[in-house]
């Protein structure tokens, strides 16, 4: 075996672009191709320069090779001892096969009568050892062995290979020679070193020896590239899935979107058909006082002002129209006539009206002093009783702020009548219910005092 540095006429400390270079200058000095005059020479060295590259440029293969470089180029280690294991260093080199077919020569048979010897090996020294029945390794297969049940089987195992042999042989002390057990104790450590020390170093030759055929066989690298297709398709139909999927995603979210819409415009309508109905059965009204009204122009030239009630016959302003729109009971305002009916037909103004008699009611009790209150009550309902009875009439704020003092002034009247009599016996008595029945502004707001009607009627 000659030196793959010699070969490729390089350093052995050559950096990568050293051996690059000088791969290619010798590729093309000694091609085939290129030496027709002798091609036989020439495809033998070829392929020695090819073997040599793919070793060196390989840093894991190029570090073996180098701590066993001796070892090769010698044939093997040698020694003092007697060792009839197989040397496995001369199948790390590729003249060692010819081609990868079935023949003698070839790849797959060389490689396969190699691994059946060391098995042989094996199960002759671990008969010896314990004396275990025979195990059944792998086999190497041939050039068209299926993948799966038999390359991938080979070596998986192989990749992991345990040597079985004890390397006795390889023991540097003899213990019969020790002079006492200490001596005997420390000679049998060292010897327990060695053969650790041997057994990982054919272990390791072994691994070695596999991954070099595994990297050149053809089987490993056909099925490498079918994953490598396979991988390519899946990625290829995750893409597409993906893309589906994308796809599906944009129209589910539009379509639920255009739902969303259509929803929405739905409740709207439904929205508008409750304000509608409410707004028909209670009127819209406003709870605030101070929200600008809006009126239809209609109803500002006074085509819908009939069914309001005019006092005295004459039009009314815009001020009193919309006062009379405005519900004292109920503090509401309305934009519109109809609204406004609608909701005196309503029980809760019914049920306000009532309080806000009863409340005014109070007051006039509080209010009135006289001992004829049976009769004033009897005069109330009558009043209440023609009131009821004439046409309901919409008074705005003022008018029933006027129409209330009056009535407040018609109760006080009596009480001024006794006053003046009491105080002066002379004073007319037609003066009393000319003032009782046509009060100035003076008298609906204050009393006034006895000693200004006696200067009157003085």
């Amino acid at each position: 075996m000659k030196c793959h540095y010699e070969i490729l006429c390089v350093k052995r400390d050559a950096g990568d672009d050293e051996l690059k270079k000088a791969y290619r200058k010798l590729a093309l000095k000694w091609h085939p191709d290129k030496n027709l005059d002798n091609p036989d020479e020439a495809a033998e060295y070829f392929k020695l320069i090819q073997a040599a590259y793919d070793v060196l440029s390989d840093p894991q293969e190029r570090a073996w090779y180098d701590n066993h470089r001796e070892a090769l180029l010698k044939g093997g280690i040698t020694g003092d001892y007697a060792d009839d294991s197989i040397d496995l260093l001369q199948y790390f080199t590729v003249t060692c096969y010819s081609g990868f077919g079935d023949d003698e020569k070839s790849f797959y048979t060389v490689y396969r009568n190699l691994f059946e010897s060391i098995v042989n090996e094996e199960m002759e020294h671990s008969k010896v050892e314990d004396d275990d029945d025979e195990e059944d390794f792998p086999t190497f297969g041939d050039s068209e062995s299926d993948y799966d049940t038999v390359v991938h089987v080979f070596y998986g195992y192989w990749q992991s290979f345990c040597t079985r042999k004890n390397f006795a042989w390889k023991e540097e002390y003899d213990t019969r020679h020790a002079s006492n057990r200490w001596e005997k104790r420390a000679m049998e450590k060292d010897n327990k070193k060695t053969r650790e020390k041997s057994r990982k170093e054919r272990n390791e030759l072994v691994r070695q020896l596999v991954a070099f055929v595994r990297k050149r066989d053809r089987r490993v690298l056909a099925h490498r590239k079918l994953v490598e297709e396979q991988n390519a398709e899946k990625i290829k139909k995750a893409e597409e899935m993906r893309r589906k999927q994308k796809l599906s995603h944009a129209k589910m979210a539009e379509d639920y979107k255009e739902q969303s819409w259509a929803a929405m415009s739905e409740l709207e309508k439904e929205l508008q058909q409750m304000e509608a109905q409410y707004g028909k059965e209670f009127g819209d009204g406003s709870e605030s006082e101070d929200e600008e009204l809006e009126i239809d122009p209609r109803e500002k030239n006074g085509d819908e002002g009939d069914d309001v009630e005019q006092p005295n016959g004459d039009e009314l302003t815009m001020d009193d129209y919309y006062e009379s729109l405005y519900c004292p009971a109920c503090d509401k305002s309305f934009k519109s006539d109809k609204a406004m009916k609608n909701h005196q037909k309503s029980k809760k103004h019914r049920e306000m009206v009532a309080l806000l008699r009863q409340q005014l009611e109070e007051e006039d009790d509080s209010l009135s002093l006289n001992v004829n209150g049976k009769d004033e009550n009897k005069l109330e309902d009558e009043e209440e009783e023609e009131e009821e009875d004439k046409p309901r009439q919409r008074l705005s704020k003022k008018q029933k702020r006027k129409k209330k003092l009056q009535k407040v002034a018609q109760q006080s009247a009596p009480e001024e009548e006794e006053e003046e009599e009491k105080q002066t016996p002379t004073t007319c008595e037609e003066d009393a219910p000319e003032k009782s029945e046509d009060p100035t502004e003076a008298e609906k707001q204050e009393d006034p005092a006895p000693p200004h009607r006696d200067r009157e009627t003085g």
